[in-house]
């Protein structure tokens, strides 16, 4: 796999995260339950943590491999590449831990 997704769509899933479990607020409330808004992001921080993993792997490969894992006459691009795009994927991690937390502290009516 490799480094966009973490660099990229990891972020995406978070402000997704953010626009879907507000959008279940309402649902939830006439529900009393927050099983729906936590499965959701339960399920967003498993990919954002998977995708962070993956980009991960790559900086330590990359690293480890040295110059031959570019493909190019810049030999430290691809692992600077990867291990951006983890640390961007494990703040993106942080931030849907960030949002998860008021759900499981406040009430889903609570005005």
């Amino acid at each position: 796999m490799g480094n966009w997704p973490a660099l990229l769509l990891a972020p995406t899933l978070a402000l997704t995260n953010l626009s879907i479990t507000y959008a279940l607020v309402t649902p939830a409330c006439t529900r009393q339950s927050m099983v729906a808004p936590n499965v959701v992001t339960a399920i967003v921080l498993a990919v954002c943590v998977w995708m962070s993993r993956a980009a991960w792997r790559n900086w330590r490969e990359g690293r480890s491999l040295g110059g031959e894992a570019a493909g190019d006459h810049v030999p430290d691009r691809a692992p600077f590449i990867a291990f951006v795009a983890a640390l961007v994927g494990a703040l993106s991690c942080l931030a849907v831990l960030a949002q998860w937390f008021p759900q499981w502290v406040l009430s889903p009516c609570a005005a």
